[in-house]
């Protein structure tokens, strides 16, 4: 049987990520054997391949942002995804989408469905926050940030996304144009966005 000892380590470890990879638990000192225990005996959860939770665990619209948050924790919720998160649009992107650095090892992940897209410098360190996902820390691009982003990737999202969440913003923030102009500079899409900005004055 699996000693107690092990067990409250197990369920220590998941309390405290919400979300645990099987490395996680590795790390914890449960073993694989150990943890394919704990399935059987209902204790533990495999949300995903090599994804675990405690049993139960409430699903919600941003599971899947946890759940890539846990498998890219290098990686910023953005784009489609980081407008559902700050209600700047009515879509629900099947997939997450997550900004990687260039230079970052390209990640398999079978679940959840994710799209990658590249930064590097000032455009993948400015307006980072970081917010609590079940548990679990997920860093996602500030509101003023994605509608930068929107329009640095108006070809492949569409301009009409990112003037939509333009107006969505100023909708929300009428004060808070000037972070979106600062991020911007920090995507260099300046030119592009000054005269949407101009418009909406």
């Amino acid at each position: 049987m699996t000693p107690p000892k092990l067990s409250d380590t197990a369920l220590r470890t998941l309390q405290r990520l919400g979300l645990a990879r099987t490395r996680d638990l590795d790390r914890a000192g449960v073993t694989r054997t150990q943890l394919r225990r704990l399935l059987d005996r209902g204790q533990v959860e495999r949300v995903a391949r090599g994804l675990y939770s405690l049993p139960g665990s409430r699903r919600t619209e941003r599971s899947d942002l946890a759940e890539a948050a846990r498998r890219v924790p290098a990686g910023v919720i953005c784009l489609l995804s980081a407008l559902r998160f700050h209600g700047l649009t009515t879509q629900n992107p099947f997939e997450v989408w997550m900004a990687i650095d260039r230079k970052a090892w390209r990640p398999k992940v079978e679940h959840p469905p994710m799209r990658l897209v590249y930064l590097s410098g000032l455009a993948l360190r400015e307006g980072v926050e970081e917010h609590d996902v079940g548990g679990v820390k997920v860093r996602v691009f500030s509101a003023a940030k994605t509608v930068a982003d929107c329009f640095k990737f108006r070809n492949r999202i569409g301009s009409d996304v990112a003037v939509e969440a333009l107006r969505d913003y100023r909708r929300r923030h009428p004060k808070r144009l000037g972070d979106v102009w600062r991020c911007a500079e920090a995507d260099r899409v300046g030119r592009v966005v000054r005269p949407y900005l101009e418009s909406l004055g």
